[in-house]
């Protein structure tokens, strides 16, 4: 018989293409979850993976029934969340935040949702936009954080706060940083940005567009404690959102500076499914989110006129 376990086991399989994170992302173990694969090839009569001493792959009717699985998965989570009975923000609430959000938001929003809701069981998953979106279509996720755009017809996109960028340099750096500084003062050629997927290198990219053209520093960083690790040794600039500077500003030495109006922003969103029926659930969501980036926000500012008092290498 076609199980929803058995559904399940083979989603995870063909994210993971691996037996072993499979198992692990779906908390049995891999004999368990391989046993199952087995049993859902023989009832459907189809080979779906070529297990191999490397990676697994998807065979052609594997890739073809998978859209199908994920699909169905989809439909009976949002199922399970419309059952009666449940409160607003109670159950599990699947999360995902994208990486230059997420360090600074997380710790803070997390204490402040289960103080208030003694109901809700938190799950949380950080990537880039683009796999969020994908998770949340296909039911992997309830909603996500990101910076807008978002534009897909199938979801619910609701502002939630606005977070300015800085440039910040090393305190020794060779280059001037003036506060406040023209988009079209910053040295492109000595930018850093995160690697190809996430929104703040479009942002980066798009701050700095007066550059035309000149040649940017070939490297892409994974996390924005990274860049500023590369920064603060003088290694080159680079755009910092407002909610970073809480926790980043005490741990390097470098200076932040802010643009000349219009300050360069993105706007911070929440998405969710249209045809969910968490609408209550996410709408308090949104709104406890904003209140700790806002409270986030306030403090780092806070933080850094309080070194520029004492430092003249903090530009505010």
């Amino acid at each position: 018989m076609l199980t929803l376990k058995q559904m399940r086991y083979f989603d995870a399989l063909a994210t993971t293409l691996h037996f072993g994170r499979a198992a692990e992302l779906a908390h049995v173990s891999q004999p368990a979850l391989s046993a199952q694969i087995g049993e859902l090839e023989r009832h459907l009569g189809l080979k779906l993976v070529e297990r191999g001493r490397g990676a697994t792959i998807l065979t052609r009717d594997g890739e073809r029934l998978l859209p199908r699985i994920r699909a169905i998965l989809a439909e009976v989570g949002l199922l399970e969340a419309n059952t009666a009975g449940r409160g607003v923000m109670e159950g599990l609430m699947r999360l995902g935040i994208i990486p230059t959000v997420a360090p600074y938001l997380v710790p803070s929003l997390v204490p402040r949702l289960r103080g208030r809701h003694r109901g809700i069981e938190i799950e949380l998953k950080e990537s880039i936009t683009a796999n969020l979106v994908d998770d949340l279509k296909i039911g992997r996720l309830d909603a996500i954080v990101a910076a807008m755009p978002l534009d897909d017809d199938g979801l619910v996109v609701e502002a939630l706060f606005e977070d300015r960028f800085l440039i910040a340099g090393s305190e020794d750096a060779d280059c001037i940083l003036v506060s406040p500084m023209a988009q079209e003062e910053v040295d492109a050629t000595r930018l850093l940005l995160l690697e190809e997927g996430h929104c703040l290198r479009d942002q980066a990219l798009a701050v700095c567009s007066a550059a035309d053209g000149r040649r940017l520093v070939n490297y892409g960083a994974t996390s924005m404690a990274t860049l500023l690790q590369m920064v603060g040794h003088g290694m080159g600039l680079t755009l910092v959102p407002e909610i970073a500077l809480a926790a980043e500003a005490g741990r390097h030495s470098m200076r932040f500076v802010r643009f000349a109006t219009p300050e360069p922003l993105r706007t911070v969103c929440l998405a969710w499914r249209r045809g969910s029926a968490r609408k209550a659930d996410f709408e308090q969501l949104g709104q406890t989110i904003t209140e700790c980036a806002r409270a986030i926000i306030e403090e780092g500012c806070a933080r850094l006129n309080d070194r520029a008092g004492g430092s003249p290498a903090i530009s505010t």
